[in-house]
């Protein structure tokens, strides 16, 4: 019988050798995004008018500069999806430096607005430090997670992670921000678990969390308020509760079909800043139910199609950073809705792709397009 020749084990490397290979884009999340874009920019345009033009003499106040945020954040999406996102993890750590610094930066020199710091700038030029710890946040814990791996099951582990978390938001509730210590909380949990944390470690945690979260309402009495607003909004229907008796009455005014794009009442002066976190009652009021599902079918095609990037990434780093975003956009959105439609306590969340703010809007394309470039590649052995 003839002898098979013995595989050597440079061989067997050459075998199993695996390299990344690009494709073109994920037209499927490309186009949810730019379709996502377009209707937020006609929803702000529709919004805002009435408020614009009482508060600024210009209906065209906010859309005009909400235009202008979209083009610089469809150039920022340009870029980050041209820009190898493997190189992201090298600059994990200073990214969380930057962005570090400029959360300390924004309690000292930040633009105070309605007894909160949260903005940096200059003259009309303004942006969130908080927008870029988000990201910065999920790149630095993508990256350290890529390197751990199964370590994480160890609580040793998940604590230093808990301990960077805890540090950045002691950071945003100084400006004060808690509602984005919400989102970056549930957003980073997410990516832990998909990482491989215990769910009996976050069991753990729940207690103290949840007390730590009573006295941090408890402690400041517009929060408090806010609570007790939740349990009866009508009781205090002109003050507290005002925003979202509104907001439900744009919601049920809008029936099926709605009152037709343009025409909602409520945005003249009822529904305060309805550009903002609450447009989407004016959506619902004007677009109907019909309207409001088909957008929500546009964001749950938006994380199905993340969430498919995700799994389909060529390495763990890509995988867990294409799960932060795409948790991130989802948090939002189910948040948001759950403030619009009094499911919880009114606090500021904006609505990806549909409130009006430039930073948010920026730094949200950019991250679409870092999902976009870790979907250009494919693992393939060779």
């Amino acid at each position: 019988m003839k002898k098979q020749p013995v595989q050597t084990k440079t061989a067997k490397k050459s075998i199993n050798k695996t390299v990344l290979t690009k494709t073109g884009v994920d037209f499927g999340f490309l186009f949810t995004v730019i379709t996502l874009l377009a209707v937020g920019l006609l929803m702000v345009f529709s919004a805002s008018y009435p408020y614009a033009y009482y508060y600024f003499g210009d209906g065209l106040y906010f859309i005009k500069r909400q235009v202008i945020w979209a083009g610089l954040g469809a150039i920022a999406m340009a870029f980050t999806a041209n820009f190898d996102y493997r190189k992201y993890k090298n600059l994990a750590f200073p990214i969380l430096v930057i962005s570090f610094v400029l959360l300390l930066a924004v309690l000292v020199v930040g633009i105070n607005l309605n007894g909160a710091k949260r903005w940096l700038g200059v003259g009309g030029l303004t942006f969130q430090p908080s927008e870029v710890a988000k990201i910065a946040l999920i790149i630095y814990f993508a990256a350290g997670l890529s390197e751990i791996k199964e370590k994480i099951t160890s609580f040793k582990y998940l604590f230093r992670y808990l301990f960077v978390l805890v540090i950045f938001m002691g950071l945003l509730l100084l400006e004060p921000h808690f509602s984005i210590c919400i989102i970056i909380g549930l957003t980073l949990v997410v990516v832990l678990l998909v990482a491989g944390a215990r769910i009996r470690h976050f069991m753990l945690l729940a207690l103290p969390v949840l007390a730590a979260g009573v006295c941090i309402i408890a402690t400041e009495p517009y929060r408090l308020k806010r609570w007790t607003t939740f349990l009866d909004p009508f009781s205090d229907a002109l003050g507290a509760g005002w925003q979202v008796i509104q907001s439900l009455y744009a919601i049920g005014s809008g029936g099926l079909f709605g009152v037709g794009f343009g025409n909602s009442r409520q945005k003249f002066l009822y529904v305060s800043e309805p550009q903002n976190d609450f447009i989407f009652a004016i959506v619902c009021e004007e677009l109907g139910w019909i309207g409001a599902i088909a957008i929500l079918i546009l964001f749950g095609t938006l994380l199905w199609r993340g969430m498919k990037i995700a799994i389909n990434a060529p390495d763990t780093f890509g995988s867990l950073l294409v799960t932060g975003i795409t948790a991130l956009v989802g948090v939002q959105v189910v948040l948001n809705i759950a403030v619009v439609t009094s499911s919880i306590p009114t606090t500021g969340i904006p609505l990806p792709f549909f409130s009006a703010g430039g930073s948010s809007l920026l730094f949200l394309m950019a991250s679409m397009g870092i999902i976009l470039n870790v979907s250009k590649y494919n693992k393939k052995n060779i």
